[in-house]
Parts: structure tokens; sequence; C-alpha cells
């Protein structure tokens, strides 16, 4: 079958005539239904199996001695989770960090919570401020059988605002058994005129009780609140400083869950976000609070549509942000989602239809975008943080661009393992020989090429891995490049196609992959700018374990990041070209950071997705920078990358808070004395 294969691909169509055409289109067509007809048999094999095994375990599970021995397995299975819980982190010193992080993040919490709330001076000042737009927010909050406390501290944290240019549009949905909740919305509303309240004749739940609220909006901007939760009192300030600065027509901010019935100061997990990332908002709803936007933005369309109930609030944001001009992350916390049995908050399995609303709106989204054949599904971090899977558009070439010196151990196990995991076939491999002085290097080179789809070319100069790249890609002939590093294992059979579905995008220009270390401690997963003791750009994540959810589970999905190592970094090989290729100037260190920014400047995405995955044996082929000439080397590079990106860095990364630290890699706050 794998000899039919390689002449269908010698033999091309364009070049036979019409009758050899028709031939081999023949072949194809049943070279692939001999295919399906094995995995089809295959896939019944295996269902039988699931059968047989299915009724061999509830057998089991029916039998008396199951039921006896249940004690004992709970116990066991209690000590499993410990230990899987502890064996995440890899090892007992990312333990120690993990607990040093959560240590000053106690530290510092409760400046996020009632210590941030302004002086009387502070708010006297705020609201005596002019704007130069006279802006009024509509706050939309759906009411139902809302507990008397909560439903008080919602009311007072509005009238707390200390922007007063605002509307509270209360719709309530409750039952007969609340009454409360009326009485005490009209006696509020008896004192404050901001404040309209109506009773619905019939619970039409979240959707339909908040597109009843915005019947009665009035304001040029909406805002989005839960019945149960508290705003920050200075979160409409904020937002009129953006809106007058910035032309913002979308914004939100940085969140927290609190406790229950207890004070915001109680805080569970504190939730600091990037900027707008279209990647990191379809595979998880980031955004979420507080959401404030012009309301011109929902012409032609509803708010809530009742049919992703239970993710009604992703659906919204996927819509309106795609019509923003200019949506505004403001990286403060003003806003608390109070956690008690009945929310979203206190866990996925409050309300379980969530989790398909939201498949829902993320596939409603992407085919109205103009994709079709995808696939969306839960990831282990999060029943509602999805993997998204794109159909790869036709089967282009893809060069694999290897540089390389003596090193002949890494490359083979580099090479082969690309060539027995791949499930990928349409690409070839070029080899960039950069002055090696081993014997064993040539036997290498000769054994490799005798692979069809293998080249090795020779670059005579100086070690410059910009440059070597560069002299490599002048003789790729594929649509996409790859470039990797001589000591990186393949590990995911489809790390192509998790690249390519990615590359082929018009709005990306990088992508890149999740990369280890030999002992599964993660090397890369993104890059953000600033990072590190040289502040000029870093890892996340760094020597995390492999099995690590990451903070908020960044681990486990897509999501647009400023920079990829260029360890493994496809890209559109006429991109690579139109931008010069990597920046020879930057000779050995951030050349792949400087050609992202590069990209990015010109309003391009660079993604970084977590399931193409290799090993990569950092510092084998060239060395560590921290000592002697490379270590001077690197130093002058690292100046020099600092004030060619001046500006970017001194602006921050946009898809890193700023509230997180530049001296650590694990998403740590910073420590403000």
């Amino acid at each position: 079958m794998e000899e039919q294969v390689k002449n269908s691909r010698e033999n091309a169509p364009e070049k036979l005539s019409e009758a050899e055409q028709l031939r081999y289109y023949r072949e194809a067509y049943f070279l692939e239904k001999q295919r399906s007809t094995s995995l089809a048999g295959r896939l019944s094999d295996a269902n039988a199996q699931v059968e047989e095994l299915s009724e061999k375990l509830a057998n089991i599970k029916g039998s008396f001695a199951w039921k006896l021995s249940k004690p004992l397995r709970d116990t066991y299975h209690q000590v499993n989770r410990v230990k899987q819980r502890v064996g995440s982190y890899g090892s007992i010193g990312e333990i120690a960090r993990k607990i040093k992080s959560e240590m000053i993040e106690r530290r510092v919490r409760r400046r996020y919570g009632t210590r941030s709330f302004p002086s009387p001076e502070e708010a006297k000042k705020q609201r005596e401020t002019r704007f130069s737009r006279n802006i009024r927010f509509s706050i939309l909050v759906p009411l139902y059988n809302t507990p008397r406390k909560f439903l008080m501290e919602m009311l007072d944290s509005v009238q707390a605002q200390t922007y007063e240019n605002w509307q509270l549009c209360l719709a309530d949905g409750s039952d007969k058994d609340h009454a409360f909740v009326g009485e005490l919305c009209r006696e509020y509303a008896s004192k404050d005129p901001r404040i309209c309240y109506r009773k619905l004749e019939e619970n039409q739940g979240i959707s339909g009780n908040t597109n009843e609220c915005l019947k009665m909006a009035e304001g040029e901007y909406i805002g989005l609140f839960d019945h149960d939760d508290v705003l920050h009192p200075c979160v409409l300030y904020e937002y009129m400083l953006r809106i007058c600065e910035e032309d913002a027509d979308y914004l939100y901010c940085d969140e927290t869950t609190f406790r229950g019935n207890r004070t915001i100061d109680d805080m569970l997990v504190l939730h600091f976000k990037p900027d707008f990332a279209i990647d990191n908002l379809r595979g998880n709803n980031y955004i979420c609070h507080f959401s404030a936007f012009d309301r011109k933005l929902l012409e032609g369309m509803e708010l809530f549509r009742s049919q992703f109930d239970g993710s009604q609030d992703h659906d919204m944001i996927l819509r309106l942000t795609s019509r923003a001009k200019h949506v505004v992350h403001v990286p403060k916390m003003l806003y608390y989602w109070r956690s008690h049995k009945d929310s979203v908050a206190s866990g996925i399995n409050a309300k379980n239809y969530a989790v398909e609303a939201a498949r829902n709106a993320i596939a409603d989204h992407l085919r109205t975008n103009g994709f079709q054949g995808f696939e969306i599904t839960s990831t282990k971090a999060f029943a509602t943080i999805f993997r998204i899977q794109y159909e790869i558009q036709g089967s282009p070439k893809i060069s694999i661009v290897i540089p390389n010196r003596d090193h002949a151990n890494e490359l083979s196990e580099c090479v082969e393992s690309i060539l027995k995991l791949s499930s990928y076939y349409n690409y070839e491999i070029i080899i960039v020989e950069n002055n090696s002085v081993t014997k064993e290097i040539e036997t290498c080179y000769k054994s490799l090429e005798k692979h069809e789809n293998i080249r090795v070319v020779r670059y005579e100069g100086a070690f410059n891995y910009a440059a070597v790249n560069n002299f490599g890609v002048s003789f790729a002939s594929g649509d996409y490049l790859v470039l990797l590093n001589n000591d990186t294992k393949v590990i995911s059979v489809d790390w192509m196609e998790e690249l390519l579905m990615y590359a082929q995008r018009e709005d990306v220009g990088a992508v890149g992959a999740k990369l280890y270390y030999r002992d599964n401690t993660i090397q890369h997963a993104g890059i953000v700018l600033g990072l590190g003791a040289h502040r000029t750009a870093g890892h996340t994540h760094y020597r995390m374990a492999r099995t690590f959810v990451g903070y908020m589970g960044k681990l486990c999905y897509a999501q647009d990041v400023s920079a990829v190592t260029g360890a493994c970094l496809m890209v559109k090989t006429a991109l690579y070209r139109e931008l010069g290729g990597l920046d020879e100037d930057f000779a050995i260190a951030l050349n792949d950071v400087d050609f992202c920014l590069r990209l990015r400047e010109r309003g391009l995405l660079n993604v970084w997705n977590p399931y193409c995955e290799l090993y990569h044996f950092e510092s084998a082929s060239r060395g560590k920078d921290n000592r002697g000439e490379q270590a001077e080397r690197y130093e002058k590079e690292c100046a020099l990358f600092r004030e060619k990106w001046k500006a970017a860095l001194e602006a921050g990364d946009p898809y890193y808070n700023p509230n997180f630290s530049l001296d650590r890699s694990d998403y740590s706050l910073k420590i403000q004395l």
C-alpha cells in the first residue's frame, strides 16, 4: 500500500493524460476505500472488545466481594488522588515553588478587596471628574429568587459607583415565595430614580430575563451584572477613562470569586486576564465579567439567545467582540463573583448544560467566521475549556529546516522521530550542515539522504543560528516552513497538522509547540516579553510538570502569545521571505522572538498550541549561555533586543497581566511593599 501511495504522489494528475488521470483517481479512490475498510474492521473489533469488557466489569461490580471491598477502594483512590496531585507538580522543588507562589498570593490578596476601594477624598475626586463624553451606563441585572443579603449587596455596590451617570435595570422573574425581591427593589427604586424595576409575568430564564432588562435600558453603553455579585466602586469610572482615552467600545476587567455568605475579602480564586485574544476566547470564556459595551454593537442582533442558556454570555461576547473596533481590558480587580452552591462559580457541575451550550456557542461563532469541519472537545483542565481542531485545507507541502553542527546522534533521533511518528506525509526535510568536524556526521548524512524527502545543504559561514536558518529556507520548496532544532524529538503523531491548522489562517503569523525536557518538565509553553532577569523575553510555566494544567488551565488550550520559540515554529514560507527571515544581528538568541514581534507589527497573531508536543533537549547542540564568550554574546544580543523593542517592552506584554511578577514564570503576583 505504501508503494501505491508513493507512486501516486510522484505522478501528479496535472502531468498526466486524461485517461491516465482517470486511472490515477480510480486507484486513489480504491486505495482510500481499502484504508477505510481496514479502519472500519479495526473499529468493529475494538467495539466488540469494549462490549465484552463492559459486561465483565458489570459482573464484577455486582459481586459481593466488590461491595465488601468498598472502604478499601475508597481509601486507595483518595491516596492515589493525593499522589497524582502532588505528582502533577513534577518534583519536591516544584511543590515548594507552588507553596511559595500561594503564600505570595495570600500576602497580597487583600489589596485587591476592600483595601482597593477609594478613600473618601479619592471617591469625591472621581465623582467630580468631568469627562470628554457624557455616557450613561445601563446595567442589566436579571433577578430570580435572589437571597436578600446577596440582593442588597448587589444594589449597594451599584449605588456606590464613583461615576454616577448610570441606570440599573432590574427584571424580576422570582416566584411567589420570593416576593421580598420585588419589595426590596421597589424600596430602593423609590429612593433612587436611576433604578428601574419590572416584575415579569413569568420567569424567562437567564437570557429572557436579561433581554427584558434591555428593553428598559436608555444608556449609550450596556453593562451585564449577575444578581448575586458585587462591583468595585470604581469600575464605571475606570471604564469611562478607557472610553474617553482609547475609544473603547467593549470593555472587561479582572475578577475574583469569593465565598458565599462572607465578604469580598474572603477570596477563593483571583483571575488576572490577558488583553483581548481571539484564540483564548474561542477555547475559554476568559473575558466573562464585567462586560460593558457600546449598545451600537447590538444593532440587528439579540443580546442573549435562549438556545445558549448556561453559556449565553460566551455566545454574546464572541458575537460582540467580533463587531467591536476596540476591545479594552482594564487590568484591575473590579468584579467580585460570588461562589455558592447554585452558582457557576462554585463549579460547572452546578449547571451541567453549560458545557454543551458553550460548545454550541463556539461552533456557531466559528461557522459565522467561515470555518467548517472543526472539532470542539472539553479538556482535562475544565469542562468548559476547549480544544479546537480546525480542518486542514488541502495537503500543502511543509519544509522542515534543521540546522546542525556535529551531534549525529541527536540529529538522527530527531529525524527518525519525524519519519516514524508523523501522520502528515507531504513534507521535506532540509538539514543545514554548518562546519561539523566529527567523522560520524558524514555517515549520518549519507544514511539520512537515502530518504527521498531529505536533503543536506552546507553553510560554510561562522555559526549564526539566524543565518543558518535563512540559508536553509532558500532551498525550501514547501508552502509552509517549520524551523526545528536538531535536539528535538516528536511526541504527537499529528504535530504537523496541529501547527498547520493554525498557520493556514490568514490572521496568523507563527505557530509554536509545547516542548518538554527529557524529564517531562516544560521547556516552552509560550514566550512573554520582559520576563526573566534580562527583561527581554522568557518562557511561562518553565520547568512545570508535563501533567500540570497551568494557571487557569492555560496549558490545555491554544492561545495567542507575543512569541513562540524557533526550536519548533511554523510559518507560511512566503511570509517568512517577505519579512527577510530571521534578523542575523541576533546571531544566537532572541531572533525567534524578534521575528514573532515583526509578525505582530503586521497585525498577525502568534499562536501557541499545546497539542503539538515534542521533546527539546535544550542546549545539547550549542551549550549554555551563562559562561565565557557565549555569556558576553548573549548580553550583547539582549541589549540589542531591549533597544530595538523598547516601546513594546515598556508597554508590557498584552497577553500577560501586569499584576504578575516578571521575576517568576509561574504566574505569581507582584509583591508591592
